[in-house]
């Protein structure tokens, strides 16, 4: 397993860090811990994300829908910002879908408890990246004005 840092450089991660990488993932997911490794699979993207936000509503439509089975989305959002900002570097997991979701998720309450409700005017950052056996796809990022 390969990654790259944010400098760009690429690391081979050694069997203990590839072990934790993949089981950290699959607690996230509410999955079991597996001793064995899985076949090293990066899913595929999820390749459009809509996002409805308001200060009663949040919501987002994702394709493809449903994913497939035993696929979750993890869902990363930011703290309310202002409208102006156009880069987000705090990102938290906020929530992992059921497997095999159809779109779309309703996250309103699940950001309400955490971050309080949105602000008409404030910005939030969504991340959400596609989930199987371990292993994270790439990520899309976009953002929201609160209307």
């Amino acid at each position: 397993m390969i990654r790259v840092d944010s400098l760009g450089q690429s690391n081979a991660l050694t069997g203990f860090q590839a072990y934790c990488s993949v089981n950290n993932e699959n607690l996230a997911a509410g999955n079991s811990v597996v001793s064995d490794a899985p076949t090293f699979q990066t899913p595929s993207s999820i390749t459009t994300l809509t996002i409805t936000l308001t200060a009663a509503s949040f919501s987002l439509a994702y394709t493809p829908t449903p994913l497939g089975s035993g696929e979750r989305m993890f869902t990363f959002v930011s703290m309310q910002r202002s409208a102006g900002r156009s880069f987000e570097g705090d990102l938290r997991l906020l929530a992992v879908s059921a497997a095999a979701a159809a779109s779309p998720a309703d996250v309103f309450s699940a950001y309400q408890s955490r971050f309080g409700t949105p602000i008409v005017g404030r910005r939030v950052f969504v991340r959400v990246r596609r989930y199987y056996l371990g292993f994270l796809s790439g990520p899309l990022t976009t953002s929201a004005v609160c209307a």
